[in-house]
């Protein structure tokens, strides 16, 4: 067996270890500690931490504490203000005194960079709520904003036409999340818990009371920082409109999302809002309800023997589609025992309830997958489509059903392509820039684009369905239609078959949906030929997603886009092979492509350089030869690779995940597909 074999041997044997008896794949998403720090404030709050191990926190946060005395918000990044701050106050939470050498080098790390109020809004809202910053320094939430999803809801008629604006205009991440957060900035509560502590250390200004107020710009956003002292002075005055309708419009859209499984939204920045909503509502923690999102929180946590700490959110069903994808493409049976069971896993998973995508998508019937276990309310795109590829791989028993799911997701995704061409995470349209710039929005994540990532994920999908025959004998602008995608009515008593007309119309839509992605994805290319990658870092991932899609898709009509992407992976590879890019290239464009070598970014490149080369007709053999060599001579001889790095994106610029899964199928596939496709065994 040679170098090449073996590596992909027991890359596969490895992750076949890791498969769950029910059938999935699941690793570790690593955040920055900030996560388990609040957690640690939310069980002091609702006085539930004696019942969880959070003794076993100060150990976590202590191995995470580095050199200079701060923590970082990504491997490497030299240490960031606010991630530092909410560490120090969990360690406070924990009993550490504030003369621990610990927290003194911290101290100075913070104090260096400005203290407490030069933190982000969600950092100084945690330390509100125990009385260590001042509600007066944070924005006013308006609870009348949950009524404009319909006029209709508010009691009197409205005198003036109302904009464009309902929380509906918000990402899925910020919508949950922010709901939630309109009953707290309404209540602004100050909990007592146990110990209780002051933070004035952390203020150059020397007190809490002396809070710097919303920065100003000098530009035109500084409407929003008069707004918020108007929205305060009605606070003040006890002149706030609507006020009561909209928080109880807030609890019961609250009560409405969580999953029976205890859930908001599957991410902990919605559950942990949720809970902090519910307990200023008078909510008692013995409630079924918060008993739900309790024990929801716990199990996102991970305990060892000495430390516990939190995941931002899980992503089971992004695994195994990924490793899925990766054990069928490196040369195992597509009805192997374990890719089968993998398969009908992720079967049991697609999502038939409507979630809050319907209110923009009328047309669109369920159909999608989440990231997570639960989370029906936000099925996304990006999901769906290595999900369907999955499937798509796998020869399963029942083949009937399989289709019958392809074809569901396959219907719903074409109904969520965005005005501009593109698709994005999880909402249609969802794209009013103006509102990153509202005082409360410093994370500028308040709104879900299309992106050239996700839209290149479902070319690839239609591209790949259509080279491997599995839509039948039409071409990929034939897309099948079903009854669902022509009668958008929620309740059918009988499948309706389209008429040859209906057919003909619906087909003649889905060739304009690709086109216009085709013509979305072509002018997202940089001048230098790479595409940005929004959910992974960056370039290398954006452009590595492009070039996947259109060598499937109508190569022949992209062959100058495809080349210059060739052209901009193979001048960023690194001298040992492989290929690295910095979380540092969200904010300076000039460090794209620029980074250590990592497994998952390597495997990018080359998965990325095959697919142009499938396309141009000829292959970058030194560059991929290099990139496989790189990998073959990084792994460990349990057949895993080792990954510090943070090569996944949740936030541009503010917050990143390491996906401990990464290092491990991306490498396999792009083995796998080196193996079949360049060296042609």
């Amino acid at each position: 067996m040679d170098p090449l074999q073996k590596s992909i041997a027991a890359s596969q044997n490895y992750l076949l270890a890791h498969q769950y008896p029910e059938g999935y794949w699941w690793a570790e998403l690593e955040s920055n500690v900030s996560i388990t720090a609040e957690i640690v404030l939310l069980h002091k709050i609702w006085e539930t931490d004696t019942s969880r191990p959070l003794h076993k926190v100060e150990a976590y946060l202590r191995s995470q504490q580095r050199d200079h005395g701060g923590w970082e918000l990504f491997y490497g990044d030299g240490g960031e203000l606010s991630t530092s701050v909410e560490a120090y106050m969990a360690l406070r939470l924990l009993r550490v005194s504030a003369r621990d050498p610990a927290l003194i080098k911290a101290r100075q790390f913070i104090l260096d960079r400005g203290g407490i109020s030069k933190t982000r809004i969600f950092t100084k809202l945690h330390l509100a709520l125990i009385g260590c910053y001042s509600w007066a320094g944070l924005p006013a939430i308006p609870p009348w904003i949950m009524l404009l999803e319909n006029p209709a809801n508010f009691p009197l008629p409205l005198p003036v036409s109302l904009p464009k604006f309902s929380i509906y205009e918000l990402s899925s991440w910020a919508r949950s999340s922010t709901v939630p957060l309109i009953i707290v900035f309404d209540q602004k509560p100050t909990f007592a818990v146990q110990p209780g502590i002051s933070l004035d250390e952390l203020y150059l200004e020397g007190s809490k009371d002396k809070p710097s107020g919303l920065p100003r710009h000098s530009d035109w956003t500084d409407l929003f920082v008069e707004l918020d002292t108007l929205f305060k002075l009605g606070e003040w005055l006890n002149l706030v409109p609507f006020r009561q309708a909209g928080l109880k419009a807030a609890e019961q859209w609250i009560l409405e999302r969580q999953e029976a499984s205890g859930d908001w939204a599957g991410i902990i920045p919605a559950m942990l809002n949720s809970l902090l909503a519910l307990k200023c509502l008078g909510y008692d923690k013995n409630d079924p309800v918060i008993r739900r999102g309790l024990a929801a929180v716990d199990r996102f946590a991970l305990e060892t023997a000495d430390t516990y700490r939190m995941q931002a959110c899980i992503s089971p069903v992004w695994d195994t589609a990924w490793v899925v994808r990766s054990l069928v493409e490196s040369g195992l049976a597509p009805d192997h025992a374990a890719v089968v069971k993998g398969a009908e896993w992720l079967l049991q998973k697609q999502i038939l309830d409507y979630g809050d995508w319907r209110v923009k998508n009328s047309a669109g019937q369920p159909g999608g997958w989440a990231f997570e276990f639960e989370n029906r309310f936000y099925p996304d795109l990006d999901d769906s489509a290595v999900v369907v590829m999955a499937l798509n791989q796998a020869r399963l028993p029942d083949e009937t059903r399989k289709q019958a799911a392809i074809h569901r997701g396959l219907d719903w995704m074409m109904t969520m392509q965005c005005q501009a061409g593109g698709w994005a995470a999880f909402d249609i349209d969802n794209d009013q820039s103006w509102i990153n710039a509202i005082p409360y929005g410093d994370l500028k994540a308040m709104i879900d684009p299309n992106t050239a990532d996700v839209t290149a994920r479902v070319l690839e999908m239609l591209g790949e369905l259509d080279s491997q025959g599995r839509m039948g004998p039409s071409k990929i602008e034939q897309v099948r239609v079903q009854p669902s995608a022509l009668q958008p009515s929620p309740v059918q008593s009988s499948p309706v078959q389209p008429s040859p007309l209906q057919i003909a119309q619906a087909n003649h839509q889905n060739s304009n949906r690709i086109q216009r992605a085709l013509t979305y994805l072509k002018k997202e290319q940089e001048a230098d030929g790479s595409w940005f990658g929004r959910w992974g870092v960056n370039y290398i991932y954006g452009t590595s997603g492009a070039l996947s899609a259109l060598g499937l898709v109508e190569p022949q009509n992209h062959q100058r886009q495809i080349e210059k992407g060739v052209q901009w992976l193979v001048k960023c590879q690194n001298f040992d092979g492989g290929w690295g890019e910095t979380c540092h290239s969200y904010h300076d464009p000039r460090l794209k492509g620029q980074g250590v070598s990592t497994p998952s970014q390597t495997a990018w490149g080359i998965l990325g350089l095959i697919a142009a080369g499938e396309a141009l007709g000829t292959f970058e053999h030194t560059a991929l030869e290099k990139g496989a060599h790189y990998l073959i001579e990084t792994q460990e001889l349990n057949g895993r690779w080792e990954e510090a790095e943070f090569t996944g994106t949740g936030f541009p610029g503010h917050f990143y995940i390491k996906y401990h899964f990464y290092a491990q199928y991306f490498p396999l596939l792009a083995l796998g597909r080196y193996q079949q496709k360049v060296i042609g065994r």
